[in-house]
């Protein structure tokens, strides 16, 4: 072999020699690209302990915990959206976050933040409930007393605004009774229309516009009939019978004589009606009038509506809440019976 091949091997292998270290370096270089495009998925940024301070944050409807992270991340409460990300999908509750508003610390670590959000005390919300037969009226007071929105916001409220139905004349009877959240921000407009839109979902839920045909009303007898059953009171049992009652009654053409609509008529609450009560000159008033009220008295449940929408069989033509305090209502087809039921109620009031 010459001098001229032995060169020659040496020249290539300084040139192989020299492509190894240029592809390690290139693999290095690579592997620390790699690390540093994997670094804020494998260990994301992220604080450690509790946190200082006090930051709201806003999670909207529907957010994601990639939105949610990026939420926190953006107020202060966590150093990285991914590190939140990371957390809640390791610990599996991604699909427990709820919107809403949350009382949050600056300088979190992602778990202490995501452990706030799951914590109901963490959320600001008030919460008002209202029962089933109360008057609009004293719906309205209720949530100012219970949220801290205003009662002339409340009662100055357009009811164009709020959703409700087209055979809705008012805002009474259609203001749901449940339980309502109102977070911070949400305007007397909103409160109203979740009223309305929960008894749009109670509506839809009893079939109200088909079965209230199925005994000859509109839908907004039908509401009104389960304002005078609820206003009436009595056990859930009771209102089937109740509104037999009524439809007795107003087949017959007979007054239907009920005692909660006079007080309606007054703006009144008691359990004790006298004869002028009874003569007070109002279109709510069933003494004077034949018929139902021109609308609802108050805000009837769902049990309520079915009540109306389903009534029970029976031929009677009165009923007495005898003892209001035990809720003991007594229904009859005879005059005489009514007539001694009123005394046993009257006795039980005291004022026999």
């Amino acid at each position: 072999m010459g001098a001229g091949s032995t060169s020659q091997r040496r020249r290539a292998l300084r040139r192989a020699g020299l492509l190894s270290t240029g592809l390690l370096v290139s693999l290095v270089a690579v592997g620390a690209g790699a690390i540093a495009v994997l670094k804020p998925y494998i260990s994301p940024d992220d604080f450690e302990g509790p946190g200082s301070g006090s930051v709201t944050v806003r999670i909207a409807p529907g957010s994601s915990a990639e939105s949610i992270g990026s939420t926190l991340a953006d107020a202060g409460v966590v150093a990285s959206a991914r590190s939140f990300v990371k957390v809640s999908e390791d610990r599996a509750v991604t699909g427990r976050l709820r919107p809403g508003h949350y009382r949050m610390r600056k300088g979190m670590a992602a778990g202490a933040a995501l452990d706030l959000l799951l914590a109901p005390s963490s959320r600001i919300v008030k919460r008002v409930t209202v029962p089933e037969g109360l008057r609009a009226a004293e719906v309205l007071a209720r949530v100012a007393q219970q949220t801290g929105l205003r009662l002339e916001e409340l009662r100055g409220v357009d009811s164009a605004l709020v959703g409700l139905p087209d055979y809705a004349p008012g805002i009474e009877g259609f203001l749901f009774p449940a339980t309502y959240e109102v977070e911070p921000g949400d305007t007397a407009v909103d409160v109203l229309a979740a009223m309305v839109e929960r008894f749009r979902a109670a509506a839809r839920q009893v079939g109200l516009a088909a079965e209230a045909a199925k005994v000859h009303l509109t839908p907004l007898e039908a509401v009104t009939v389960a304002s005078l059953i609820q206003a009436e009171g009595g056990t859930d049992a009771d209102y089937p019978k109740i509104a037999r009652v009524i439809y007795n009654r107003l087949a017959k053409d007979t007054p239907l004589e009920i005692d909660s609509t006079v007080l309606y008529a007054q703006k009144r609450r008691t359990l004790r009606i006298t004869e002028s009560d009874t003569k007070v000159d109002s279109p709510y008033n069933t003494y004077r009038h034949k018929g139902l009220p021109p609308g609802p008295i108050a805000n009837p449940g769902e049990k309520a509506l079915m009540a109306a929408l389903h009534p029970a069989e029976g031929d009677w033509h009165w009923f007495v809440t005898t003892d209001p305090a035990h809720r003991i209502t007594k229904f009859t087809n005879k005059e005489s019976e009514f007539v001694r039921y009123r005394e046993e109620l009257n006795k039980n009031l005291g004022t026999s």
